[in-house]
């Protein structure tokens, strides 16, 4: 029997905090860091653990057009990717100071993303 791959967690300097339950929405501000290489996204999330705001670290590393702090701006459910949109939807909201992201990365055709939502609508 094949093993079930795990769904992508997410990561946030307070781990303590309690988990709420994720308001229902169908759209997004989205933010991500997208590169080709595993191991140069795992450098993007070391420095994330540092305390390094999302957006500067989406600068450094991000290898799409997306590399202005990684905004992708509001999207809507059915306009990303399977995998992406699973993870991305089942993020909390949070902010570029204190983001609460992907960890581990999530894979696509695309490449590795880190993944932080901003807003939900």
């Amino acid at each position: 029997m094949a093993k079930k791959k795990s769904a992508p967690q997410a990561k946030t300097a307070e781990p303590e905090k309690t988990e709420k339950k994720l308001k229902s929405s169908n759209a997004i501000s989205v933010r991500h860091i997208l590169c080709e290489k595993h191991s140069k996204i795992m450098d993007a999330i070391a420095e994330l653990k540092n305390n390094t705001r999302f957006d500067k670290v989406a600068e450094k590393y991000s290898e799409d057009k997306a590399k202005a702090g990684g905004n992708l701006g509001k999207q809507n459910r059915g306009s990303m990717v399977g995998p992406f949109q699973d993870a991305a939807f089942a993020l909390p909201e949070s902010t570029c100071d204190k983001p609460v992201y992907t960890d581990p990365p999530v894979k696509t055709k695309f490449g590795y993303h880190i993944i932080m939502v901003e807003k939900r609508y």
